[in-house]
């Protein structure tokens, strides 16, 4: 009998109001997605998508307890509406304990949207703003060839709800893809880390949520709003990369 994949999720934001009510938090909505990608996998006797997910949410936006690296296989950091390069001392935490699970010898790190920035961040990367403005709602990112034989895909759809970036990419990374607005839509690092700028987790309900409270908050113009919600609910690969992100953390655990 083998052990189950331990998956701590760093909670680095609090979902929306109807988001949270039917998952419980960011950990719920990971929960989900890895959930139906082990059950695309079609594996049971590597990973039962039902007994073998160990799946931990850690709040560290308003806690400062982290998981200890020798009981976990892998971390996972969600996205978040924080700036990944605000001056804070939870972001500084952040930092330095994903520079410790990045370089760890066994544990395994994905990182989504505010994840995939700070471990730019954790690498020396400058993140910040994009002069390009909001990636919303499904949209292509090109993948380099690297990115093709990772995902196997030529091309991935996949949720965007983003206007910060990894500017540039750190050294020795490999590039996985890019867009018409962000250069820089994940990176990997065989044996350490996988990460992309996209949000598979996210499906139509939850980004039409966000949009609506954003126009409404006044970060969206109606414009803007229309343009997202047109694409919120258009076929996209988060199954897919759940997929990948599961046979990466495997290897891990072999």
């Amino acid at each position: 009998m083998h052990t189950p994949l331990r998956i701590a999720v760093l909670e680095c934001d609090t979902p929306t109001p109807n988001t949270n009510a039917k998952y419980g938090g960011y950990r719920g909505v990971f929960e989900s997605l890895l959930k139906a990608s082990a059950r695309t996998l079609e594996q049971p006797e590597r990973l039962n998508p039902d007994t073998d997910l160990e799946i931990t949410g850690w709040d560290i936006v308003n806690g400062e307890e982290y998981p200890k690296l020798e009981e976990i296989d892998a971390v996972l950091l969600t996205g978040s509406k924080h700036n990944s390069f605000d001056d804070l001392p939870w972001i500084h935490r952040l930092v330095e304990f994903t520079k410790k699970a990045i370089t760890h010898n066994r544990v395994r790190v994905l990182g989504i949207c505010f994840g995939h920035q700070i471990i730019g961040r954790a690498l020396g990367a400058k993140v910040g703003r994009s002069n390009e403005g909001w990636e919303v709602a499904v949209c292509d990112m090109d993948l380099t060839e690297q990115g093709k034989d990772l995902f196997g895909l030529d091309k991935i759809r996949i949720q965007q709800m983003h206007r910060d970036i990894v500017f540039d990419y750190p050294p020795d990374v490999i590039p996985l893809g890019h867009s018409p607005r962000c250069a820089v839509q994940g990176m990997y690092s065989p044996g350490h880390f996988v990460t992309v700028q996209g949000h598979p987790e996210f499906n139509g309900d939850i980004v039409s949520e966000i949009v609506g409270l954003r126009t409404e908050a006044g970060i969206f113009s109606k414009e803007q709003s229309v343009d997202a919600l047109s694409r919120a609910n258009n076929p996209h690969d988060g199954v897919a990369i759940g997929v990948v992100f599961l046979r990466f953390l495997l290897q891990g655990v072999e």
